[in-house]
């Protein structure tokens, strides 16, 4: 009897405890579920809501820095004449030429690099750097260096553009204050004087750069941009054209692409930020490289020697260099004799020294302390007629590089 009584009270405990749990059970779901709406609503809520609240943090860290972002456009000089920095390169066989070119070339104002590529022989090299540094001029004024470390320069590869980067750097760190930057080769030659030249620029704006550039780039686009190409002088010592691979690769679309001369005066500025998309030099470009250059046609890639057949044409096209000259080439001489006023082996003679005698223009031994003694001829009245129509063209602003 009591085990019988006793299996009953379980049995109706068992009866009471079954509707507890069933509750229990029932109330766990309906949370569950009120809470899982709840999270569903809050997450619809925050993925309808502007990303930019939320993930402003995460995006501002992740930003990636670009130095244009930092760049603050230093000041020009306030000097009434300008003073420039020439980078003069030449190869194997061109060291005559080079001192030619340097000497016709030359200004107690300026500041000068010459390089001869790897290509020369070590005997070549060292003739040049001797004559660079016993020139007496040279040393009295202290304004011509070689650059001692040679580079292997590849025509048309990314070796030239580093050559000019060393050369830049060169003049930025040894060379003292000076406003504008140009490079040019042994094969070039000036058209007109320094006086001429450093007249004209005097009268323009320090922060204008002289590039030729153009973004219409037609059927370069196949034939320059998406072929891949190895410089062989960043592995080699022997110099050699550079290697074309037969993929192609897709045109960048994260900057615009631009193709033009190889030669150009660039600011000071501009050198030393060295960034041609950066909006504070979109402005101040001048679509001229400053030469006189006859093409082939097409496909404007290897420019002719230039003959005397070819003198007046560089005449009236009032630029203030031309290239590209064959050794010895007897036109230079007149240039010399006609434009520069220059004797021969002798410097181009300007305001810059005196020589009131009737001897000829070799080694002016005695200076003028003041260097900004220019003496113009008509040489910038040429130069001035090409600057002035490129500034004040009607599609000036038109022809930026942006």
């Amino acid at each position: 009897m009591e085990n019988s009584n006793n299996n009953g009270n379980n049995s109706n405990n068992n009866n009471k405890q079954q509707p507890q749990k069933k509750k229990k059970w029932f109330f766990s779901l309906v949370f569950s579920l009120l809470l899982s709406t709840l999270l569903i609503i809050i997450s619809i809520s925050i993925a309808s809501t502007p990303t930019r609240f939320y993930n402003r943090p995460y995006i501002h860290n992740l930003r990636p820095k670009f130095v244009e972002q930092e760049l603050h456009v230093l000041s020009t000089s306030s000097e009434r004449i300008p003073r420039l920095a020439y980078l003069i390169s030449g190869s194997t066989g061109d060291g005559e030429s080079l001192k030619r070119t340097l000497k016709a070339l030359y200004h107690p104002r300026n500041q000068y690099a010459v390089h001869l590529d790897l290509e020369a022989s070590a005997d070549e090299r060292m003739e040049l750097a001797k004559f660079v540094e016993s020139e007496p001029l040279f040393k009295q004024v202290g304004n011509v260096r070689m650059v001692s470390k040679a580079n292997l320069v590849t025509y048309r590869g990314p070796t030239m553009v580093t050559n000019t980067l060393h050369a830049a750097a060169i003049l930025l760190k040894e060379g003292g204050d000076w406003d504008w930057f140009i490079n040019l080769s042994a094969s070039d030659y000036p058209l007109v004087t320094q006086d001429d030249l450093l007249h004209v620029l005097s009268t323009i704006p320090r922060d204008l750069n002289f590039i030729e550039h153009t973004s219409d780039i037609g059927w370069k686009e196949h034939q320059r941009a998406k072929p891949v190409i190895i410089d062989p002088g960043l592995y080699t010592v022997q110099k050699s054209d550079v290697f074309w691979v037969p993929e192609k690769r897709n045109v960048p679309t994260a900057y615009k692409l631009f193709t033009g001369s190889a030669w150009m005066m660039l600011s000071r500025p501009f050198i030393e930020f060295f960034i041609c998309n950066a909006p504070e030099f979109c402005n101040t470009t001048v679509n001229h490289d400053l030469h006189f250059i006859s093409w082939d046609n097409p496909p404007k890639q290897h420019p002719h020697f230039l003959t005397v057949d070819d003198y007046q044409r560089m005449v009236e096209s009032n630029a203030p260099f031309a290239r590209k000259f064959g050794r010895s080439e007897p036109v230079l001489d007149k240039i010399d004799s006609e434009l520069l006023r220059r004797n021969a082996d002798g410097f181009v003679p300007g305001g810059w020294f005196n020589n009131k005698s009737k001897s000829v223009f070799t080694v002016p031994h005695r200076a003028v302390a003041n260097t900004s003694d220019l003496r113009p001829g008509p040489g910038a009245e040429r130069l001035k007629r090409l600057i002035s129509g490129l500034i004040s063209a009607e599609d000036f602003d038109a022809k930026h590089c942006i």
